[in-house]
Order: C-alpha cells, then structure tokens, then sequence
C-alpha cells in the first residue's frame, strides 16, 4: 500500500469554548496499528468518534478508502469500509453469538430498491452473510460458542464477539475504543492474540490504557492531552519522551 486507508487532516471539535480535539491528524495504514494514548478527557474517544461518523468535526478533513467521508453518517462511513467498537460492550444480550454476528453482517447487504422480496426472505439461507458469519467467528475464536445465548458468556467473549461483529461487516479500516478494558490477564492476552490475528487485513487504531498491550501491539503511537498531540511516532521513541512521560506514562514506563 501506497498510501494510508484512512487519512484525517487538522480535525477539530469544539463545544462552545471547549476544543476536545484540538487540529489532530492521524494516518492509519494497513497491517499496521496506531495506538492513541493519555488521560481521561483527553479528546481520544471524542477523536474516534469524529472519525466514525458518530460526531461531526467543526474543522479538517476526513478520507477513507479514496472517498471523503467529512460529515457523513456512520452508516455511509460503515459502508465505505470503516468497523468500530465502543467502550461499553454494545451486544444484542438475549441472542445467540450466531445471531448477533449474523444481524452484523446482514447490515452490510445492499439491497435493490426494485426488488422487495430481498427483505421478505429468510435470512439465515443467505449464503453470502453465512459465509461472512463464519469467518467472522473463526477469527474472534468463537466457533465453540456459537450458538451460547451472548448474554451469559464472560466479559471476554462478549468484547470478542463485539469484535466478531465488526469483522462480519468486512470493514477494511477498524476503530477499537478499549477493547481489553475491565478484562484479567487471561483475557487481555486472548484478546491482544485475537488483535494480532486480524491486523494483516486491517488499518486499527487503537484506543487503550493498558500500557503491557499498547507497547505489544503498536507499531505507531500516538499521546493526546487536552484535545492535542504532544507526541507521535515509533512506541519507543514517543515512550522516552520527557513530556510524554510527565504527562502520562510516569516514571516506571
């Protein structure tokens, strides 16, 4: 790849006085994942949800995949190639892992206008979605859980499966806010293998206060506080940082 599958340029918010995210640029490549550090209220979650389509940005530009997705909806955004997950888990409970990855991959299925009986039939015969369905639950390392009712699996399966959800809609681009948040450490590892396994076919950025994790998994990284970047680069280069450190990592990182 030549140039980067997403590409967001001097991206502003402000309310009222308030910048949350203060001209912060950000690139995100394939097989590659910039992790987006720093403290709370530092503008990290405010800065993901510009680039889904969740906020509109008061300022800067926005490409995925060649289009220009400034301002539009997360569902265009979504269509064009771009997954996220949220720092709460956001799962269907009383279905199935099945039938929650199956509702996913059924929401990126275009249908024609012209032909109705496309929303009258069944959709568990949809090759295609099926198809997707089961990729999806073989990369979450979920197969064995299939067909659990989602809402009595551990805390770690359902950010799994958050996850599984996001790859059934075949985005090329994924935004992860705090996918090992409240997990142990059996957990946490599953999950930083579960992240390994994908980041071939994907651009990530990661949102994250596990540290352990953020130094295994990013190969760029960026420190955000009070809306700005006051570091990006090489995780080893932006940890030495004096003001990175000050502000954030503190002295045993």
């Amino acid at each position: 790849m030549n140039a980067p599958l997403l590409s967001a340029q001097g991206l502003t918010k402000r309310f009222g006085g308030l910048a949350a995210v203060n001209e912060v640029s950000v690139e995100l490549w394939r097989d590659r994942i910039h992790a987006v550090i720093g403290p709370n209220g530092a503008g990290k979650s405010t800065l993901t949800n510009l680039l889904s389509g969740d906020l509109p940005p008061t300022a800067g530009r926005i490409t995925l995949n060649g289009h220009d997705t400034t301002g539009k909806s997360p569902e265009h955004i979504s269509r064009l190639g771009l997954g996220r997950s949220y720092q709460k888990t956001n799962i269907f409970a009383p279905f199935t892992v099945w039938e929650n990855i199956r509702l996913a991959a059924q929401s990126g299925e275009r249908h024609s206008p012209w032909n109705p009986l496309h929303w009258v039939g069944n959709a568990a015969r949809n090759a295609r979605v099926n198809q997707r369905c089961e990729r999806a639950l073989e990369l979450a390392g979920l197969q064995s859980r299939a067909h659990v009712v989602a809402g009595t699996t551990s805390h770690g399966e359902q950010r799994q499966l958050e996850i599984a959800m996001t790859l059934a809609t075949e985005p090329t681009v994924l935004l992860l806010d705090e996918p090992l948040a409240g997990m142990g450490q059996a957990e946490a590892e599953s999950m930083v293998g579960l992240l390994l396994r994908i980041k071939p076919e994907h651009a990530m950025m990661l949102v994250e206060h596990d540290m352990d994790a953020v130094f295994t998994l990013a190969d760029q990284l960026t420190v955000m506080v009070n809306g700005q970047v006051i570091a990006s680069g090489e995780p080893g280069a932006v940890r030495s940082d004096s003001e990175v450190q000050a502000a954030y990592l503190g002295e045993e990182h």
